[in-house]
C-alpha cells in the first residue's frame, strides 16, 4: 500500500531528526548544550509532538484509508455504515465519503436514505454537502426532484459551491425539459460567475441547447458569447482550460458533468484556435 509506506517513511524522518536533535548536544560540546533550552528542546518537542499526532491519525484511520487506497466501495461504505448508523457518529467527513460511495456503486436509494437519517440527527452535515445528495437525484434521472431541492439549498451556501449550486438547478431542469427554466438561470451566471468552468458550461449550452428552444435567440446568443470571451480572457487555450477543470477533477459533482466540460472547451477554443 503506497499510503501506507509513505506514513512509515515519514514517521522514519521524524523520529531520525528527532534522534539527531538528541544526540547534538552529545557531540557538539557545553556550548551547544548551554543553547540547548532554547533552540533545539522547543524543536524537540515540536518533532515529537507531529510523530505522535501522525502516528495516531494513521493508526485511528488505517481501515478507513486502506479501503480508500484499494477504492474497494463496498466494503468502504459498510465500514462507513457501521460509524454512522451504528455508531451515530454522523460528522460531515463520514457522510460525504458514505454518499461518494453509494454513488459510485450507483445506489442511489441509499443515498436518499443517509439524508433522511441526516437530515434528522444533524441536518448541518446535509448543507455541506448539498452537491453529492443534489448529484444523487440527477444520476437516479429525477431531475425534478433535483431542482427542487438545488434551489431550496441555494441559498445556504456561499461563493463557488452556491454558483455550482445554481448551475446544477439549471443543468436539472435543463434534462428535465425545462429550457425555459434553465435559460434564466444559465444567462445569470454566463455573465456574473467569478469561475470560468461555469462561465463556460453556462454558455455553451445556452449557444448549443437552449438556443433553440429560447423564446428570445437572438438575446441568448448574445450572452452565450459574451460568456465565452469572459472565459476566453480568463483561460487562454485548450490547454489551460484542461489543467483548469483538472484540479476539481475528483469531485463527485464534476465527474458527472466531465463529457459536457470537455465539449463546453470545444466550443470555446475552436474557433479561436482555426483563426490563429
Amino acid at each position: 500500500m503506497k499510503f501506507k509506506y509513505l506514513i512509515i517513511v515519514f514517521c522514519i524522518v521524524i523520529a531520525a531528526i528527532v534522534f539527531i536533535t538528541i544526540l547534538l548536544p552529545a557531540v557538539s560540546g557545553p556550548g551547544y548544550s548551554a543553547s540547548l533550552r532554547y533552540v533545539t528542546f522547543p524543536l524537540l518537542l515540536f518533532m515529537s509532538l507531529l510523530l505522535i499526532g501522525v502516528s495516531v491519525f494513521f493508526f485511528l484511520n488505517y481501515r478507513l484509508l486502506s479501503l480508500l487506497e484499494r477504492e474497494d466501495w463496498p466494503a468502504l461504505a459498510y465500514y462507513l455504515e457501521q460509524k454512522i448508523y451504528v455508531k451515530n457518529r454522523y460528522n460531515a467527513r463520514y457522510v460525504r465519503l458514505l454518499a461518494s460511495s453509494y454513488l459510485v456503486i450507483s445506489d442511489f436509494q441509499s443515498v436518499l436514505k443517509l439524508e433522511s437519517k441526516a437530515l434528522l440527527i444533524k441536518p448541518a452535515v446535509i448543507d455541506k454537502n448539498i452537491l453529492i445528495f443534489g448529484s444523487a437525484r440527477i444520476l437516479s434521472g429525477n431531475y425534478s426532484d433535483a431542482a427542487a431541492f438545488f434551489k431550496s439549498y441555494a441559498g445556504k451556501c456561499r461563493g463557488k459551491e452556491q454558483q455550482w449550486v445554481r448551475w446544477f438547478n439549471g443543468f436539472s431542469h435543463l434534462l428535465g425539459g425545462s429550457f425555459n427554466l434553465a435559460e434564466p438561470e444559465f444567462s445569470s451566471l454566463a455573465v456574473s460567475s467569478d469561475d470560468a468552468v461555469i462561465t463556460g458550461l453556462s454558455a455553451y449550452f445556452l449557444r448549443n441547447t437552449i438556443e433553440k428552444r429560447s423564446t428570445a435567440p437572438e438575446t441568448c446568443v448574445q450572452i452565450a458569447n459574451n460568456g465565452r470571451d469572459r472565459v476566453l480572457k480568463a483561460i487562454k487555450n485548450t490547454e489551460h482550460w484542461k489543467k483548469e477543470t483538472d484540479k476539481t477533477g475528483a469531485e463527485i459533482h464534476i465527474a458527472i458533468v466531465r463529457k459536457y466540460i470537455v465539449d463546453a472547451g470545444n466550443w470555446i477554443y475552436d474557433r479561436e484556435e482555426k483563426s490563429s
